[in-house]
Protein backbone atom coordinates (compact mmCIF):
# COMPACT_ATOMS: atom_id res chain seq x y z
CA UNK A 1 0.00 0.00 0.00
CA UNK A 2 1.39 3.39 -1.05
CA UNK A 3 0.38 6.41 1.43
CA UNK A 4 -0.67 9.98 -0.17
CA UNK A 5 0.14 12.28 2.29
CA UNK A 6 0.58 16.25 0.99
CA UNK A 7 3.83 17.11 -0.31
CA UNK A 8 4.46 20.17 1.87
CA UNK A 9 4.96 17.61 5.02
CA UNK A 10 8.97 16.69 5.62
CA UNK A 11 9.48 13.81 7.55
CA UNK A 12 12.32 13.62 9.80
CA UNK A 13 13.01 10.25 11.42
CA UNK A 14 14.22 9.87 14.80
CA UNK A 15 14.92 6.51 16.56
CA UNK A 16 12.27 8.19 19.06
CA UNK A 17 10.46 10.89 19.43
CA UNK A 18 11.87 11.17 22.96
CA UNK A 19 14.70 12.65 20.75
CA UNK A 20 12.53 15.40 19.55
CA UNK A 21 13.96 18.31 22.02
CA UNK A 22 11.96 22.44 21.88
CA UNK A 23 14.43 23.93 20.48
CA UNK A 24 14.84 21.43 17.49
CA UNK A 25 10.74 22.77 16.93
CA UNK A 26 11.85 26.16 17.18
CA UNK A 27 14.33 25.90 14.97
CA UNK A 28 11.77 24.38 12.30
CA UNK A 29 9.88 27.36 12.62
CA UNK A 30 12.73 29.62 12.24
CA UNK A 31 13.94 27.58 8.94
CA UNK A 32 10.20 28.54 7.20
CA UNK A 33 7.71 25.41 8.56
CA UNK A 34 4.12 27.37 9.69
CA UNK A 35 3.14 24.36 11.51
CA UNK A 36 4.95 21.10 12.90
CA UNK A 37 3.43 17.72 14.52
CA UNK A 38 5.49 15.16 16.13
CA UNK A 39 3.65 10.96 15.00
CA UNK A 40 4.81 8.83 18.12
CA UNK A 41 4.28 5.57 19.44
CA UNK A 42 1.26 5.10 21.36
CA UNK A 43 1.72 5.88 24.90
CA UNK A 44 2.22 3.08 27.38
CA UNK A 45 4.15 1.11 24.07
CA UNK A 46 7.49 3.24 23.85
CA UNK A 47 10.82 1.01 23.09
CA UNK A 48 12.68 3.65 24.65
CA UNK A 49 10.28 3.45 27.80
CA UNK A 50 8.91 7.10 28.46
CA UNK A 51 10.38 8.86 25.23
CA UNK A 52 6.74 9.48 24.04
CA UNK A 53 6.12 11.19 27.21
CA UNK A 54 9.03 13.08 27.42
CA UNK A 55 7.76 13.93 23.41
CA UNK A 56 4.29 14.97 24.62
CA UNK A 57 5.88 17.36 27.49
CA UNK A 58 8.35 19.40 25.34
CA UNK A 59 5.18 19.70 22.68
CA UNK A 60 3.10 21.06 25.37
CA UNK A 61 5.85 23.09 25.89
CA UNK A 62 6.28 24.58 22.86
CA UNK A 63 2.80 25.34 22.17
CA UNK A 64 3.09 27.48 25.87
CA UNK A 65 6.57 28.87 24.32
CA UNK A 66 4.46 30.45 21.21
CA UNK A 67 1.25 31.34 22.77
CA UNK A 68 3.52 33.59 24.82
CA UNK A 69 5.02 34.74 21.42
CA UNK A 70 1.83 35.93 20.17
CA UNK A 71 1.64 32.65 17.74
CA UNK A 72 -1.50 29.92 17.39
CA UNK A 73 -0.24 27.03 19.37
CA UNK A 74 -2.36 24.84 16.85
CA UNK A 75 0.98 24.95 14.67
CA UNK A 76 2.30 22.29 16.73
CA UNK A 77 0.66 18.98 17.80
CA UNK A 78 2.24 15.72 18.54
CA UNK A 79 -0.08 12.13 17.89
CA UNK A 80 0.14 8.41 19.36
CA UNK A 81 -0.05 5.82 16.66
CA UNK A 82 1.08 2.50 15.90
CA UNK A 83 3.61 1.67 12.76
CA UNK A 84 0.62 -0.32 11.81
CA UNK A 85 -1.57 2.65 11.10
CA UNK A 86 0.05 4.25 8.10
CA UNK A 87 -3.53 5.35 6.62
CA UNK A 88 -3.98 6.98 10.07
CA UNK A 89 -0.78 8.98 9.54
CA UNK A 90 -1.69 10.09 6.24
CA UNK A 91 -4.58 11.28 7.55
CA UNK A 92 -2.98 13.51 10.36
CA UNK A 93 -0.65 14.66 7.68
CA UNK A 94 -3.98 15.97 5.69
CA UNK A 95 -5.32 17.46 9.18
CA UNK A 96 -2.30 19.28 9.97
CA UNK A 97 -2.24 20.65 6.87
CA UNK A 98 -5.31 22.11 6.71
CA UNK A 99 -5.03 23.36 9.97
CA UNK A 100 -2.00 25.72 9.22
CA UNK A 101 -3.25 26.29 6.05
CA UNK A 102 -6.42 28.12 8.08
CA UNK A 103 -4.00 30.17 10.32
CA UNK A 104 -1.76 31.33 7.54
CA UNK A 105 1.55 31.81 7.01
CA UNK A 106 4.12 31.21 10.14
CA UNK A 107 4.42 34.85 11.70
CA UNK A 108 7.68 33.87 12.54
CA UNK A 109 8.76 32.66 8.54
CA UNK A 110 7.38 36.70 7.93
CA UNK A 111 9.64 38.50 10.31
CA UNK A 112 12.69 36.87 9.10
CA UNK A 113 12.06 37.30 5.67
CA UNK A 114 11.96 41.04 6.58
CA UNK A 115 14.90 40.76 8.36
CA UNK A 116 16.69 39.52 5.35
CA UNK A 117 18.59 42.23 3.23
CA UNK A 118 17.66 41.82 -0.49
CA UNK A 119 19.33 39.67 -2.08
CA UNK A 120 21.03 37.51 0.46
CA UNK A 121 19.77 34.26 1.50
CA UNK A 122 18.59 33.17 4.82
Amino acid sequence: MRLSYPTNIKVVKVPCTGRVDVLTMLKAFEAGADGIYVAGCLEGECHFLKGNLRARKRVNYLKTLLAELGIEPERAAIYNLSSAQGQRFAQIAEEMTGIVRALGPSPIRKHNAEETPAGAQA
